[in-house]
């Protein structure tokens, strides 16, 4: 939608039971309203206020908005420029289920949902959590791999959200050092056995016998990073050896599971320093008075990642 007033960008997943927004706004006035779900948002540029709970609030570049559901709140843009800014509102029961997930215990063990005092909060980490979860779920790629790194990124930002905001943190529950072993070296497995094809969060919980909390913890204490990582780093390795074999770029994207050939290349060249054209322009061509490299095998060869 775009218009005098500004524009916005609005998504829904029914799936994850939230939705999402990106808009930069001048003139426009959110008249008093409330929201069934959490409200959470950033402040991209410019700056915007709003009433709630009986005072003004200012949320500036960088500042994070917790509003519970139901909270009564405004909204305008606070300098003459306006405002850019994104906001997801996520269903309670979703919440409840992460964070009961998070302790290892039914919901209503937990104490309840969780209510954040401050509408506005000055959290850089928060920021960046939201920032990425955003990011993921607005993101083009609606792969198989893509839905886990947005699974992964929804519960960070309510985990996040909770501990540093809520006036009900959550107690987490971990595992012990060789039940977290076992629990992220089945995961591991599983995701290279289904490789290309990707795994969901719940097939790699149920392999790993813990919790998805549990699992997401237990891997990146072993292994560096989350199973969507790994997952991409066998995709990654995949298109490394098609490159060098001679496979086109578009057609190495498809064959590795990337959303499109841009998709492709924007996490080759983060994780490589070059583009896959480059590279493989590189795995055709040999040096002055040197033989050229043999072919490599079409299969990404294990990741050797230890604790």
């Amino acid at each position: 939608m775009e218009g005098t007033r500004g524009w916005a960008e609005y998504w829904r997943d029914e799936g994850r039971g939230l939705e999402l927004m990106h808009a930069r706004f001048r003139e426009h006035v959110y008249a008093p309203h409330t929201h069934d779900a959490y409200s959470f948002g950033v402040t991209d540029a410019g700056a915007q206020q709003f009433h709630c709970r009986g005072a003004l609030h200012t949320s500036t570049p960088g500042m994070v908005m917790a509003l519970n559901p139901d909270e009564v709140h405004d909204g305008r843009a606070a300098v003459d420029l306006g405002y850019h800014y994104r906001i997801a509102y996520i269903r309670p029961d979703v919440v409840s289920e992460v964070l009961a997930d998070a302790a290892d215990q039914p919901a209503d063990r937990f104490g309840g949902l969780p209510l954040f005092t401050r509408p506005v909060l000055g959290d850089h980490r928060l920021a960046e959590a939201f920032n990425r979860f955003h990011a993921a779920m607005a993101g083009a790629d609606r792969s198989p791999a893509g839905d886990l790194l947005r699974d992964e990124r929804l519960r960070a930002v309510i985990l996040a959200a909770a501990a540093r905001g809520a006036t009900r943190a959550p107690k987490t529950r971990t595992l012990s050092g060789g039940a977290q072993r076992q629990a992220a070296v089945r995961a591991r497995t599983l995701i290279r056995e289904a490789y290309p094809e990707s795994v969901s969060v719940e097939m790699l919980a149920a392999a790993a016998g813990c919790s998805r909390f549990a699992l997401y913890r237990a891997f990146f204490a072993e292994f560096g990073m989350s199973p969507s990582d790994y997952e991409r780093q066998l995709r990654l390795r995949h298109a490394r050896s098609l490159l060098a074999t001679g496979n086109k770029p578009a057609d190495t994207a498809a064959l590795c599971g990337f959303a499109d050939q841009a998709h492709l290349a924007r996490w080759f060249k983060r994780t490589y320093g070059v583009t896959p054209g480059v590279f493989a322009q590189a795995a055709v061509s040999s040096p002055p008075g040197r033989a050229s490299s043999p072919a490599r095998p079409s299969i990404p060869a294990p990741l050797t990642t230890t604790s």
